[in-house]
C-alpha cells in the first residue's frame, strides 16, 4: 500500500468512526469529521499532510500525491 492510499483509508476510517461516535455518544464528535475534511482540503493545496509524514516514517511506499 502506498502513502496516498494509506492517507485516504485513514481519513475514511476516522470519518466513519466520527459519525458512529456522533450517533451513539455526542454530536460534538462531528467536529472530528470537520477537522479531517479541512486537513484534506489544505493538503490538496499545500501538499503537506501530517498523516502522510507518519505513514512515510512507518515505511509505506511513496505515492503520486505525497512523497
Amino acid at each position: 500500500m502506498n502513502i496516498d492510499r494509506a492517507v485516504l483509508a485513514f481519513a475514511g476510517v476516522v470519518v466513519l468512526l466520527s459519525v458512529v461516535l456522533a450517533h451513539f455518544v455526542s454530536a460534538w464528535w462531528l467536529l472530528l469529521t470537520v477537522f479531517v475534511g479541512l486537513n484534506l482540503l489544505q493538503a490538496a493545496f499545500t501538499g503537506f499532510c501530517p498523516a502522510a509524514k507518519l505513514f512515510a516514517a512507518l515505511g509505506c511506499k511513496p505515492g503520486n500525491a505525497f512523497r
